[in-house]
């Protein structure tokens, strides 16, 4: 039943509502529907909470325009995702035209506490900023660096893992071979391509621990091909050969190298003189490939308890 003013919100005849007699400008106000609910109910836009900590992305590495450009869209995947982000970059061997990552940290820092004395409010609880290093998989000198550095900002700031291992990594891996006709792009797909590799040695940086990271996301990106994928240091002497040589000893005839690092944190030439070093080709960094930027907002996320949209193939990382 109606009220005495009008339909009932919700009701079917709610929007043809004549207008309020009050009505300053004599046109019908329109208010808005209730809203729906179930299971096709709209959902929210998914933005930044107001206040929300920096993302401040750690990139190690000689710093380089090269560099700089991939960490610029790395972090624009990321706004893209989540707007109203406030994403900045801080390079561990910064200076000059390239922030260093203690110098980035600490205006964070200062710009969260003039922002609670604006506001006459204490700060808000929680970090000014959070770190998240561009590293595929861990390595424990860069990231004792990026701690060290977040210490003596003194801006309280948290750090999130690495982003590895992950199935993007393992799908981001597939792509950059396949961009090189080193694998199929699809296995339902009924074609060949006559470069594709039948062994796969997936190099990384940072010790037997990174080797060992590497080699889970190794094992997905195995299952994706349905060929041997086997891990290997490229900062320990022979091991990418010593590694080509177990493949060929068990049956691989074409192997591929296939870098399982962004891109900063290696050497120029580096992988080059290794492909070379194991007599196989070799596909491109993982770079500012878009599962990349994703990751990278996801430990950001998780480090504040914002909930992302399942959509997003954001799966949980295998640890």
């Amino acid at each position: 039943m109606s009220s005495p003013t009008g339909p009932a919100p919700g009701s079917p005849h709610f929007d043809d509502a004549p207008p309020s007699p009050g009505a300053a400008s004599g046109l019908p106000v329109r208010m808005p529907r209730a809203r729906q609910s179930g299971r096709h109910r709209r959902p929210e836009p998914l933005a930044a909470p107001e206040g929300a900590p920096a993302l401040v992305l750690a990139v190690p590495g000689t710093p380089t325009p090269a560099a700089r450009e991939l960490a610029e869209d790395v972090s624009s995947i990321a706004r893209s995702e989540l707007p109203g982000l406030d994403a900045r970059i801080g390079y561990v061997d910064g200076g000059g035209e390239f922030p260093a990552l203690e110098a980035v940290l600490a205006h964070a820092a200062a710009e969260h506490r003039v922002r609670a004395g604006n506001d006459g409010q204490p700060a808000r609880p929680g970090p000014a900023a959070v770190v998240v290093p561009l590293l595929a998989g861990p390595d424990s000198g860069l990231l004792r660096r990026i701690r060290q550095a977040m210490m003596n900002s003194g801006s309280g700031a948290e750090l999130t893992d690495v982003l590895g291992p992950h199935p993007l990594l393992a799908e981001a891996l597939h792509v950059r071979l396949s961009e090189a006709g080193l694998a199929r792009a699809d296995r339902a797909r009924l074609f060949t391509v006559t470069t594709a590799a039948d062994g796969i040695i997936l190099a990384t940086v940072g010790g037997e621990e990174a080797v060992q990271a590497a080699g889970i996301t190794g094992m997905l990106l195995s299952a994706r091909l349905a060929v041997p994928v086997l891990a290997a240091a490229l900062d320990e002497e022979g091991a990418i050969s010593r590694t080509a040589e177990q493949l060929r000893t068990s049956g691989s005839q074409q192997l591929a190298l296939a870098p399982y690092l962004i891109g900063p944190e290696i050497a120029d030439g580096l992988l080059g003189a290794a492909a070379a070093e194991a007599g196989c080709a070799s596909a491109e960094a993982l770079g500012a490939y878009g599962a990349v930027g994703r990751l990278v907002l996801s430990n950001y996320a998780a480090a504040l308890g914002i909930p992302l949209p399942q959509q997003s193939g954001l799966a949980a990382p295998v640890r």
